[in-house]
């Protein structure tokens, strides 16, 4: 039969749909022809399958060879269907078993000399693999990665002659297993910060309910090291957090990270461009937002971003995705991530110091602050000045509780919220806050009097009961107190700024 149909995966977004390779051999002119709407990388598969082909010591049918990529309107890049290519080629030209093609899908990218080079997006394809009931062979180089996913039977192969070995029965290859995580975690302790209990019990706060909080204070008062320490007192990854990280490096181009349980810390420059952090661009790959899937997004100096980067965060921060769309495909990218940034109380960042060094005016202040948007602002649950130090609490040693202690703290809060509904209070919508947070006619008037008071939107009332919340599971309390929303309402230091 001079058919062959060989299954393999494209990548779109963290998504592996499926891609049916038909290799068709007929009479006429000897050639290869690509069609199914492949990108320039995937037509140049036609000279890398044929001289690892004839480089293997193969046979290349010296017949007209159509490949087709179904489907037709699945945009196809890269070099990943090389490896299926040549399984196809080689099944029709009968040199290759056709039943053993049922039960396995390929992935890889083919070296003239007939070597696998890795590809991305190897784990997406190996869970899509394991959910069709197949087995996948992929390059030697991407076969831990892709073995993360325990449904999967994955094989990893150097070359393409142990493919066709495997194919035939003649030598099985040898079934991948993942790489353990990294277990030791390398931790900067929250003790090495000196003073600043206030900021240290905001972090605590944040970390307990997984929302999203903003230093601000004169420059050296160690709001960038306070962030800095945010990842120590985080509960590890879970084996799905886990894996919906690596899913997300694992498309990521140039991307690497070994697979752990501590979650992703990123802290990019505040040059950093709209799609730098948001993703995208002609073939949309993950941006920051997304590479702190589970983890922290860390901004400092967030005023000299570009206040059109800082507006893409908005949706992102409520929907925990981020869908990019081309006028070929539409991509989505997981994005629930904590936002963490610092900024200065003005150009300078001495105002309000009491050695009076600040020389800013008035619309200088309020330009540098009117960067950030209030729809913004108002996301940002917790707003937490951080003091410059005197010179006793400096010059003394440091103390308070380790990154370890309160670790524990924040694991036994989280634990108590997933317990009662399944998912950190930063996740909570209106509905379930009102089932979770009844509030007595007093607490509901405590409450009327900030709103009036601080001029808070109904999104900022929300973000004040879920910070509430969290402090009632800190101190194991089922009712909120009025302590836990005057606490909460202390957190929203801006917005009293603004009155």
């Amino acid at each position: 039969m001079s058919l062959a149909i060989v299954y393999s995966r494209a990548k779109l977004g963290v998504e592996a749909p499926l891609v049916t390779v038909e290799v068709h051999l007929s009479n006429g002119l000897p050639g290869l022809s690509i069609v199914g709407l492949p990108e320039t990388a995937v037509k140049e598969s036609k000279d890398r399958v044929r001289s690892a082909i004839l480089n293997s010591h193969l046979e290349f049918p010296a017949r007209r060879i159509t490949v087709n990529l179904a489907p037709a309107d699945l945009p196809k890049e890269g070099g990943r269907f090389d490896l299926p290519i040549a399984i196809g080629i080689l099944a029709a030209s009968e040199q290759l078993p056709m039943e053993a093609l049922t039960r396995h899908e390929f992935l890889g990218e083919l070296a003239l000399s007939g070597d696998l080079r890795q590809v991305g997006g190897s784990l997406p394809a190996a869970l899509a693999a394991g959910d069709a009931k197949r087995a996948l062979i992929v390059s030697a180089h991407n076969a831990a990665e892709a073995a993360l996913s325990t449904i999967t039977q994955v094989h990893g192969a150097d070359n393409l002659l142990t493919v066709c070995a495997h194919l035939h029965g003649r030598e099985a290859l040898p079934k991948a297993e993942p790489e353990p995580p990294i277990s030791e975690r390398v931790i900067q302790d929250i003790r090495d910060v000196k003073g600043q209990t206030q900021a240290k019990r905001a972090l605590e706060v944040a970390a307990s309910g997984g929302h999203n909080l903003l230093f601000f204070g004169p420059p050296g008062t160690g709001k960038t090291m306070l962030a800095s320490r945010l990842p120590g007192i985080l509960p590890t990854l879970q084996e799905r957090e886990m894996l919906e990280v690596a899913a997300v490096y694992s498309v990521a181009s140039g991307s690497q990270r070994a697979i752990s349980h501590e979650r992703p810390f990123r802290a990019p420059h505040h040059t950093s461009s709209a799609i730098s952090l948001v993703g995208g661009g002609a073939h949309p790959k993950p941006g920051e937002i997304s590479l702190a899937h589970s983890g922290v997004l860390f901004l400092d100096e967030l005023p000299e971003f570009s206040r059109h980067v800082l507006e893409v965060l908005r949706e992102p921060l409520e929907s925990g995705e981020v869908r990019i769309s081309r006028a070929k495909a539409q991509t989505t990218y997981p994005a629930r991530f904590q936002l963490i940034a610092a900024m200065n109380p003005c150009p300078c960042g001495y105002h309000g110091n009491d050695d009076n060094r600040c020389r800013c005016t008035p619309d200088q202040i309020r330009r540098y602050k009117d960067k950030i948007s209030g729809p913004l602002l108002d996301r940002i649950d917790m707003h937490v000045p951080v003091r410059l130090l005197k010179r006793e609490e400096l010059q003394s040693p440091a103390s308070g509780d380790s990154s370890t202690q309160i670790r524990d703290r924040v694991e036994a809060a989280r634990a108590r919220q997933i317990a009662r509904q399944g998912k950190c209070n930063h996740q909570l919508t209106p509905p379930e806050l009102d089932t979770v947070c009844p509030l007595t006619p007093a607490q509901h008037q405590l409450l009327d009097g900030a709103i009036d008071k601080l001029g808070l939107s109904t999104r900022a009332y929300h973000r004040v009961l879920k910070v509430a919340r969290t402090l009632a599971d800190m101190q194991g309390e089922e009712a909120l107190t009025n302590g836990h929303i005057t606490e909460a309402l202390s957190y929203r230091n801006l917005d009293r700024q603004k009155h």
